[in-house]
């Protein structure tokens, strides 16, 4: 099984391997990857049961990155946590890399599933949780998603789905830093009152600050809590701020697109190291 990690400490790696990656690879999506950096760490940390010598154990939980553009931070998390050696994550999108921009599963230790067209990870996510009760096994299956992703009808057809079956080894974690592609949440379509509709679906509601990390593990351990009980899945709405860690990159949609370069490149860099744990 994974080790305890210092969690502060992965949560850095993460966005200083992910400014690294997208900037040598010209890829997008690190405003996404910062934002949900901390919630990887936690999760990377201790919370899930998944071990790099044997990452097909059946007895592993599941973890899908839904919003699979942001797939540069799990390639790091991984790395990280010994699943394939950190050197390989400075050929992230570049030509015969196995590291693809969104996040793959091919020959990648410790990916579950190939994600990047938004809505699917959850469906994903209700089926393994379904085969799982279905087959006797414990394990938990997460899946982390973008708030704007939540505009996806798919989402609310698996919350059905979920709720109907009671996958209570579901839980759902939205990565909620109000921004989707090119403008805000509430200017592209409204998701408030957020936690209200989850609650219609019959699922049980977490909100947390999802940069805080006692209060990300005091979340995921009621989660795991409510699970074992039986019943309804848990979602747990992380509040996060898209660019989390770089100044000029927080709460800027620029940063869903651009590309860290130059004199960008150095500033993120030189700010990250500033902050190292």
């Amino acid at each position: 099984m994974l080790r305890t990690r210092n969690t502060e400490a992965l949560a850095w790696a993460i966005r200083r391997h992910a400014v690294e990656m997208t900037c040598l690879g010209k890829s997008s999506h690190i405003g996404a990857v910062l934002s949900e950096a901390d919630i990887l760490a936690v999760l990377y940390g201790g919370v899930l049961r998944v071990d790099p010598d044997r990452p097909k154990d059946q007895h592993r939980d599941r973890f899908i990155l839904s919003k699979g553009h942001a797939g540069a931070g799990v390639y790091a998390a991984l790395a990280e946590c010994g699943f394939f050696p950190a050197a390989e994550l400075r050929t992230h999108y570049r030509d015969g890399s196995r590291l693809s921009g969104h996040v793959s599963h091919k020959g990648i230790p410790g990916v579950e599933v190939s994600t990047g067209s938004l809505g699917h990870g959850l469906p994903l996510a209700c089926g393994m949780a379904l085969s799982a009760r279905l087959n006797g096994e414990r394990h938990f299956v997460y899946t982390l998603l973008g708030d704007g992703e939540c505009d996806e009808g798919s989402n609310w057809e698996a919350a059905l789905i979920a709720r109907h079956h009671g996958l209570s080894r579901l839980i759902i974690i939205i990565d909620h830093n109000r921004m989707q592609s090119l403008d805000t949440c509430e200017n592209t379509l409204s998701l408030e009152p957020f936690d209200d509709k989850f609650r219609a679906f019959g699922l049980k509601v977490l909100r947390t600050d999802g940069h805080d990390h006692r209060l990300l593990k005091e979340a995921f351990e009621t989660a795991r809590r409510n699970g074992e009980a039986g019943g309804a899945p848990t979602v747990i709405i992380a509040e996060t701020v898209k660019g989390k860690g770089v100044s000029f990159m927080e709460n800027s949609i620029l940063w869903h697109y651009r590309t860290p370069q130059g004199e960008e490149y150095a500033a993120a860099v030189a700010e990250l190291e500033a902050s190292k744990p």
